[in-house]
């Protein structure tokens, strides 16, 4: 089977309505470092993300990935430009695990933070345990779980955060490479059942390839989007499959 590369046209800013999506529209962001000089992170980026579509974003370190989520979660401001987006959770690299906490208490902090009782948080957070594999190890503490258990238990406390949007900072970049492949296949499954848009950052281009509808290509810094990719493959992805290959070497 051939492999079809589209390049999809930007929307325009009123074609992405609040909740229902992510327009970033020209933004820049430059910071000042300590001897006075500006360092520019992004410069004139254009992306989108429909909604229910996972965008993956890759690019040399440094050129404005951890920031360009930043910016889409609102932990940072645009120095030009705009960005129309539903409320968005970002998950770190790191999985941020607070050690004195069980599994299902990790998990259930967004609930508790948002107002619900201890004993609420908890049970909604339960509940999805199975679904996610981790089922049993409710009351486990971090350093008893497995690199990829953690990130299961890091991954459920930012769905239960309810927000449209999942911000993805090299989610598994961390982990072996066995881990990682079954922790890829594992969102892509999970992501079926728990929909939502996904700005996903990653270095690893077969990564992208496997779990986005689309690829966004940045420059070196400051960070330009140099090429945007259609990944027009049907679900699920074999990493053997000739069109994966012939789009990770593109």
């Amino acid at each position: 089977m051939a492999t079809e590369l589209k390049t999809r046209p930007q929307p325009a800013l009123g074609d992405v309505p609040q909740g229902e999506g992510v327009l970033i529209d020209d933004v820049s962001r430059a910071y000042g470092d300590r001897g006075g000089a500006t360092v520019r992170a992004l410069a004139h980026v254009h992306l989108h993300a429909a909604h229910g579509e996972l965008l993956a974003v890759v690019g040399p370190s440094g050129c404005g990935k951890t920031t360009l989520l930043e910016l889409i979660c609102g932990l940072q401001s645009p120095d030009g430009g705009s960005i129309a987006c539903a409320p968005a959770v970002l998950m770190p690299q790191r999985d941020l695990l607070l050690p004195w906490l069980s599994a299902v208490d990790n998990a259930a902090l967004a609930l508790r933070i948002a107002g619900l009782s201890r004993t609420r948080a908890r049970g909604r957070a339960a509940a999805l345990f199975a679904e996610l594999g981790l089922d049993g190890f409710q009351d486990a503490r971090p350093s008893e779980l497995s690199g990829g258990m953690r990130q299961r238990v890091a991954f459920l406390r930012t769905l239960l955060s309810g927000k449209p949007v999942l911000c993805l900072d090299e989610p598994f970049g961390a982990l072996d490479a066995i881990t990682r492949s079954e922790m890829q296949t594992w969102l892509a499954q999970t992501l079926v059942q728990e929909p939502r848009t996904v700005v996903l950052v990653t270095h690893d281009v077969e990564e992208a390839v496997v779990l986005a509808d689309r690829i966004a290509v940045l420059s070196p810094r400051p960070g330009r989007v140099i090429d945007e990719l259609c990944v027009d493959l049907p679900r699920p992805r074999s990493r053997t499959d000739p069109a994966v290959i012939a789009l990770r070497e593109r």
